[in-house]
């Protein structure tokens, strides 16, 4: 009987959820999930990807170079591994989540009565992805197209957006010398809980960029210098004080 009510679960879940996550081109895993400490501690993080892969989607971890066809971080899927409280028993769930942190969808509760934690984390996360497997996913060839618009409404340049500075204030800004962009100068974002972080070809983690309530505005965290990203006239600026002058510089990014 019990087998039957979990068959029946997995089937509902396949029906409810499987259109909308076969929208998505691919998930991105991160090395390191909040309740570790440590970048792919026991290994979850290798499990989650290689588990994700089992299931047939395409996975990519969030600090590796990213294709030219998985570069739209709306056609992508954002993998978290949560742990539940438990006495005496490990619980684990997996959500995906889209672009604008939406949750898509949420697996069932893996348990485990494994004393030993790797042994636990491995037992517990394959009895979340009963319900992901359940999926059967394939990607349909269609992007997510809501998901899209609202995220090139907040992050896309506006073209008829116009920032009119009075000269008072534009007596105070420094403005950088304007570099020749090529690709070697392009940053890509990647998400993170809290904004995004803007990594090089290498990659490096060049920038880190906190939300603000300002769709085209950040908290800017370069080395030791703290200043905004801003969109003007549908280029992005790193603006930053340095001896008491306003310094602007051009950055090229690629949401």
């Amino acid at each position: 009987m019990k087998k039957l009510a979990v068959s029946i679960l997995l089937l509902f879940v396949s029906i409810s959820f499987g259109q909308s996550v076969n929208n998505y081109k691919a998930v991105i895993v991160p090395l390191k999930f909040e309740w570790l400490k440590d970048e792919n501690q026991y290994r979850v993080n290798t499990l989650t990807k290689y588990n994700l892969e089992k299931a047939g989607f395409t996975a990519f971890y969030n600090k590796e170079i990213l294709p030219s066809e998985y570069t739209n971080r709306c056609d992508l899927l954002y993998v978290n591994v949560e742990k539940e409280n438990g006495f005496l028993i490990t619980k684990l769930f997996v959500t995906l989540k889209d672009c604008n942190d939406n949750i898509v969808f949420k697996s069932q509760i893996g348990k485990s009565r494994e004393k030993d934690y790797k042994a636990a984390y491995n037992e517990a996360l394959l009895q979340a992805f009963e319900s992901i497997n359940a999926l059967k996913y394939k990607y349909s060839g269609v992007a997510a197209q809501q998901n899209n618009t609202q995220a090139n409404s907040v992050i896309a340049p506006q073209s008829e957006q116009k920032i009119v500075s009075s000269p008072a204030s534009s007596a105070l800004v420094t403005s950088a010398p304007p570099a020749k962009v090529d690709t070697a100068d392009l940053l890509y974002a990647q998400p993170t809980a809290t904004g995004y972080q803007l990594i090089d070809k290498t990659p490096k983690v060049v920038m880190k960029l906190l939300k603000t309530s300002q769709p085209n505005a950040f908290i800017a965290v370069k080395d030791d210098l703290q200043g905004s990203l801003i969109l003007k006239d549908n280029q992005w600026f790193f603006e930053y004080y340095k001896n008491d002058q306003l310094i602007s510089e051009k950055v090229a990014v690629k949401f």
